[in-house]
């Protein structure tokens, strides 16, 4: 598999992100966010967290709208697998490859803590590595990562089965207990949890690894 990570100002999940690609086999390169092309023959794009610009005008705003994001766009609109995670969740939403917003936490508090997380779908190659129903334990630290769309959106991503991650006790307000979607196509996913950060023992939790394993076998040779 082969994998790129976008970094952007204030990116501070980049290399956790890489280092998780890597270890679990894959090949990645490092993006800047001025490049306007990603690299030929990628499988992945992964957009870390962080605080992109500094969260000014809205999280992830200025970073939709840098060079690489229009590549970005164009690989996934192509059919590419696109991982963003917590302020990428934020950067994907405001580039429109998801739908909905993320507004501030509902306690008006930046939240930095391990959370449950039930598994709602098995049919993506993000979730593919875990059983549905399962819960898994991943880290959060957001300030506005309260999910909020429409109820007609809602009420489509519940219908068709594409909320991927479900909060088993809410931190922040989300509706539905929301923690991550997927696209139609269910190739590109947005969450809140960090499973870059529960990838190996030394990080206290192995529950973010079937993240990146489901994606190493889905991009397997036959």
């Amino acid at each position: 598999m082969k994998a790129a990570v976008i970094t952007f100002p204030g990116s501070n999940c980049d290399r956790d992100l890489a280092v998780a690609f890597e270890q679990a086999g894959a090949q990645v390169s490092r993006v800047w966010h001025k490049e306007t092309r990603l690299p030929d023959g990628l499988d992945i794009v992964g957009i870390p967290g962080g605080f992109s610009f500094g969260d000014y005008l809205r999280c992830g705003a200025i970073a939709a709208r840098s060079p690489i994001a229009q590549a970005v766009t164009g690989f996934a609109e192509r059919g590419g697998h696109v991982l963003g995670i917590c302020n990428g969740f934020q950067v994907l939403l405001e580039m429109g490859l998801l739908p909905g917003a993320l507004l501030r936490n509902a306690q008006l508090k930046y939240i930095c803590k391990p959370v449950g997380l039930r598994v709602e779908t098995t049919q993506t190659p993000f979730t593919s590595a875990y059983e549905q129903g399962s819960v898994i334990t991943l880290p959060v630290a957001h300030h506005d990562g309260n999910y909020t769309a429409s109820a007609e959106t809602v009420a489509q991503l519940e219908a068709e089965g594409r909320v991927a991650f479900r909060y088993t006790e809410n931190p922040n307000g989300s509706v539905n207990d929301i923690a991550g979607i997927v696209s139609e196509n269910r190739r590109v996913l947005g969450m809140m949890p960090h499973p870059e950060r529960a990838f190996a023992s030394i990080h206290g939790s192995t529950d973010g690894r079937g993240l990146f394993d489901g994606l190493i076998g889905a991009f397997a040779p036959a």
